[in-house]
Formats: structure tokens, C-alpha cells, sequence
């Protein structure tokens, strides 16, 4: 089940309730250093030096737990308790070069501005560059609000403890939170609050999709019709199909201009190839359709608007938009019961609302939302950091893999495909939600896998690896 993302009430009551079954403040310190512990080992290799600050509260111990858990490598462990005589101490231990930082001077107890001292410690950390690993928070944030205690520790990765806190998601926060990992297994009991937003996670897709029956056929598994591609964009069609293909629906058409047919052609071997004009016939059997990627060729533009538009309004296939279709659409109702998914970018979702792209990602929820409602109550996959997936009512799905490897042209189009070749699956038609969400989740990790190995990847790497991440 994806995590409930919680505020700092709900996260003290959650600890009551689980010191009132009998556990103990100390096993959980004791498994929360455990897991700080394996998130050193991932940053760091045998033999570096780490350096950890730990402040008076909870954070410092959950800091010292790790110290004693770690091995193999040189580990400092300054005990901050006063800023001012400290900070020679930690400017002492900088200077060695340390590879990474724990961070586990302040938690989400902070309910103070921070000091001048204080503020010196912390700049010097962000002064130095040095890879940071916050605990629970970055040292210095507010967890409800995001908003700075008067300075921020800026975290490489944040490891927040039982469930990410409201604060960790703030647009004003991202930059200082880093990549934001959750420790969910340290003790707690389960979770007993429900949020807005919920926190996905690669465990929420154990065994999914479903494996096939022994005795399935192509039929059984979908025909998803494409509509991509222009003269300068032919690659976004090729992508596309090719994400859609990782998906393995049964059948996958794409539709060109005759201009690209060609090179689209040549490119692709299993999927079939049709050129559109005007119209399209769509196959008889089509399961869900997919338009949008490429079609950005200005000789192409009216005839592709009528045509999302048409098919938007009145077939009831599942239908994805995605790029220049997005703005072909216009607001209002779809055909009752019919599953509609739209995959903006916030440029994108910014037109879509007519407003700015600053004012979408100040509040990417209520951003969703209001697509959501209008254009017709549709499922709403709002990409860039941390992707939200919903709807205009219910429940808020926050994407937690991918990294910014994933800002090269292409990588919506593969998304897009892959997603269409997913909702071209009938048994995969009854779930949407999980399988939007696994359709993100999935392009995230595959790129996150790709970059543990290789800094130079490109989007074509990321098409032979879709779908296939642990």
C-alpha cells in the first residue's frame, strides 16, 4: 500500500500509539541507525571517509545508532551540542575530505529559529559540496511547511523516518531535500492515519502485473492504436511505439503523416505501421489509443486538433494525451464511464490552465486538480520531480523514483507509450490507478537503474530497459 504523506502531529501520534503497544524509543533508534547505516553503504565505498554531525535530540541519536553500525569505512562523529565552540571542530573535519555528510543535527521537533551559530554550522556544510544524507530532514526545515527555520542543510538524499512528512514535498523545500527516501520498516506500527497524497513505492507492485495465463494469446492481451509523429519529429513516433511495445499489449498500430512514414517504418519490426491524413479507421478491436507524441509539425496541426478532439468527445477506448494533443483538447464532459489519461509536463499543464508554470508548481495538487476537473474528471499524470498522479477527487499519487537524467527529449514519449501499452491490456483496465502509477514508477526506476551504472545514457537506452526494473 502506498505511504500516507503525513504531518508532524499525525507522525507524533503515530509514535504514541506505537509506545502504547510496548515498543521501545531505543529499538527504533536502534533500526532507524540500521538503515542509515545501508544508505551509507550505497553513497560511500570501503575505506571513505564519512563524516557525521549529530545534534542534542532525537536526530543525533538516530545519527550515533548509525555510527556504531558502520564498517569498512572512517567514520567521524562529532557530537554538536554548542555551535559556536564546535564549529572549529567541524571546519576541522571538513578539511579531511570527507565523501559524505549525516546530517542529524536537527529533526522535525525544530519549533525554533535557528541561532547565528547555528546558521554558521549549516552554511558551512553547504559551503563544502560535500554529498549530504539527511535524517529524517534536512537539518533546519520546517515539516509541515517546508519553509526554513532560518537555515537549511542542503541534503543530497533525505531518508526520512515511517513516512514522508507534508513539509518534504514543498516546491520551496525540493531543492535542500534532494532525492527523499523512506525508512518504513523501523519498528512502528502500520501507519494509522490516511493522507491526500501517498508516497509509491517499488514495494507496491510485487507481483504486478499479474502473470499471464499459460494458454493466453495475443488477443487476450489488447490492440493499442498510436497517433504520432510529423515531418521533423518522426523519432517521437518510434519512441513511443517502442515504449509501448515493453508494455507487450498484443497488438500495437501506429499512425503517420505519409511524410514519416518511411523512416517510422524502417525503425520498427513488430509494430504495425499505417499512414493518417485527415482520418483515421481505427482497428476493429482497438483496445485504447494513444495521440499526441510529435505531432508538432505546423501542416499537421488543424487536422490532428479535430481529430484528438473528435475522439476525445466521443469514442469510449481508453485514450491517452500526451505533448502537442494536449493542447487540442478542450474543457469540458467525456463519454460516461470512459478511462481518459492526460501526461503534462508543468509547461504543458500551465496552457492547459492558462496560468504560469511558476504558479502549477507551487501548488502541483491543486494543479492536478483543476486539470482534473476540466477536462472531464480525467486521470491526470503531472510529470517532472516526484510525477503526481489522480484525479479531481480522491486520492494523490506521488511518483518516488527517476532523476534528472530523465530531462532528454524523448522521455515523455517513451512514458506515454509505455503507459498506453499498459492500459491496452484489458486485465490491466480495472486497476487504473495502479497501473498509471506502475507505469511511472517503472520509467523512474529504469532510469535510476541505468544511472547507478552509467552517467551518458540516452533515451534509447531507456526504451531497451523499460519495465524490466527490479
Amino acid at each position: 500500500m502506498p505511504i500516507p504523506v503525513i504531518s508532524l502531529a499525525q507522525m507524533r501520534e503515530w509514535e504514541r500509539a506505537t509506545w502504547a503497544i510496548g515498543q521501545t524509543e531505543a529499538e527504533v533508534i536502534r533500526l532507524v541507525g540500521i538503515r542509515i547505516y545501508s544508505f551509507v553503504c550505497k553513497l560511500t565505498a570501503d575505506g571513505d571517509r564519512v563524516l557525521i554531525l549529530a545534534g542534542k535530540g532525537h536526530n543525533g541519536d538516530d545519527a550515533r545508532a548509525a555510527a556504531k553500525q558502520i564498517e569498512g569505512r572512517d567514520v567521524e562523529l562529532i557530537e554538536v551540542a554548542q555551535p559556536q565552540s564546535d564549529l572549529a571542530k567541524v571546519k576541522i573535519a571538513l578539511a579531511k575530505n570527507p565523501v559524505l555528510i549525516v546530517d542529524g543535527l536537527f529533526g522535525v521537533g525544530l519549533n525554533r529559529q535557528l541561532d547565528e551559530a547555528w546558521q554558521n554550522i549549516i552554511a558551512l556544510v553547504n559551503a563544502s559540496k560535500i554529498p549530504v544524507l539527511a535524517v529524517d530532514v534536512p537539518s533546519g526545515l520546517n515539516a509541515d511547511t517546508g519553509e526554513s527555520f532560518g537555515a537549511l542543510v542542503r541534503a543530497t538524499v533525505t531518508l526520512t523516518v515511517g513516512a514522508p512528512k507534508i513539509g518534504l514535498l514543498a516546491a520551496k523545500a525540493v531543492p535542500f531535500v534532494g532525492r527523499l527516501e523512506v525508512a518504513d520498516e523501523v519498528g512502528l506500527i502500520p501507519c494509522p492515519h490516511t493522507a491526500e497524497q501517498n508516497w509509491v513505492a517499488k514495494s507496491d507492485f510485487l507481483n504486478y502485473p499479474p502473470a499471464r495465463e499459460v494458454a493466453a494469446n495475443k488477443g487476450n492481451f489488447g490492440h493499442l492504436a498510436i497517433i504520432a509523429g510529423s515531418k521533423g519529429f518522426h523519432g517521437a513516433a518510434v519512441l513511443t511505439t517502442r515504449g509501448a511495445q515493453r508494455a507487450q499489449p498484443g497488438l500495437v498500430t501506429v499512425f503517420v503523416p505519409q511524410k514519416i512514414y518511411s523512416p517510422v517504418a524502417a525503425q520498427l519490426q513488430s509494430a504495425m505501421v499505417q499512414i493518417w491524413k485527415k482520418e483515421v479507421s481505427l482497428p476493429e478491436k482497438t483496445s485504447a489509443i494513444l495521440i499526441g507524441p510529435g505531432l508538432a509539425a505546423p501542416q499537421i496541426t488543424a487536422a490532428a486538433s479535430k481529430l484528438t478532439r473528435t475522439i476525445w468527445r466521443t469514442t469510449k477506448v481508453p485514450m491517452v494525451v500526451d505533448a502537442s494533443a494536449l493542447d487540442f483538447l478542450a474543457a469540458g464532459k467525456t463519454p460516461a464511464g470512459a478511462l481518459r489519461v492526460i501526461t503534462p509536463h508543468p509547461g504543458e499543464a500551465a496552457r492547459m490552465l492558462n496560468t504560469t508554470v511558476q504558479k502549477v508548481q507551487a501548488n502541483r495538487v491543486a494543479s492536478l486538480r483543476q486539470l482534473s476537473k476540466k477536462f472531464g474528471r480525467c486521470w491526470v499524470v503531472l510529470k517532472g520531480h516526484q510525477t503526481l498522479i489522480g484525479r479531481s477527487v480522491g486520492k494523490i499519487f506521488v511518483n518516488s523514483s527517476g532523476n534528472p537524467q530523465l530531462a532528454q527529449g524523448g522521455s515523455g514519449d517513451l512514458l506515454a507509450g509505455f503507459l498506453a501499452g499498459l492500459l491496452a491490456q484489458p486485465a490491466l483496465q480495472t486497476e487504473v490507478e495502479k497501473t498509471i502509477a506502475y507505469a511511472v514508477h517503472q520509467h523512474g526506476a529504469a532510469a535510476d537503474e541505468l544511472s547507478a551504472t552509467r552517467k551518458n545514457w540516452t533515451i534509447e537506452d531507456l526504451a531497451d530497459v523499460i519495465g524490466d526494473a527490479v
